[in-house]
């Protein structure tokens, strides 16, 4: 979801509010961020953490993590893209490392109720890469992964999904034209 279907428009962001959020592009993800998709620690607690890590107040964090949630909005070629999937029949599923903040706002667009079944980490108290998100995924909606194609924005993600025995995509979360362009050719043929 994250960087993929939704993210925030950097146009719309300053440069202080960008580098307070650098660490989600780190990889591997750091822990304690990692720990807060699974579910396993809370808003509160991550607030300390970045606290203490970028040296500011407790109500600015607040307010830079208030705002990292509300600035979520679709990415416009992959909305589409989902769109016609969905209208040719495609069987589309979530597979996300996202908090209960994150998701909760996420839900509310029209474009997440397209979707036909969903695997959320801070739900299922796992996160990709682990081998059991992937599992609960295709257990849950039955899913053959030879005939499952995962997209996300990680290589790490792609790999796991890979020794699963799924068809991984590399989505680049810089040029999101080109791999839905790229997606649209596999899937749909090319059509606009």
């Amino acid at each position: 979801m994250g960087g993929v279907l939704f993210a925030r428009n950097v146009k719309k962001c300053t440069q202080e509010f960008i580098d307070f959020f650098a660490f989600v592009r780190r990889d591997p993800m750091p822990h304690f961020w990692e720990e807060y998709d699974r579910g396993a620690s809370t808003l509160e607690e991550v607030t300390g953490t970045l606290c203490e890590m970028h040296g500011c107040s407790r109500a600015k964090c607040e307010e830079f993590l208030r705002r990292s949630i509300e600035m979520q909005e679709p990415v416009e070629p992959t909305e589409k893209l989902v769109r016609d999937l969905k209208a040719a029949g495609y069987g589309l599923y979530v597979l996300s490392n996202m908090s209960c903040e994150f998701i909760e706002f996420l839900r509310r667009f029209p474009v997440y109720g397209l979707f036909d079944g969903e695997v959320v980490s801070c739900e299922e108290h796992t996160v990709k890469p682990e081998r059991r998100i992937y599992e609960i995924l295709l257990d849950r909606y039955g899913l053959d992964p030879r005939e499952t194609l995962f997209v996300d924005d990680r290589p790490a993600n792609i790999a796991a999904a890979e020794r699963l025995g799924i068809k991984g995509k590399l989505f680049d979360a810089h040029h999101p034209e080109t791999t839905c362009r790229e997606l649209r050719e596999l899937l749909l043929k090319g059509e606009k």
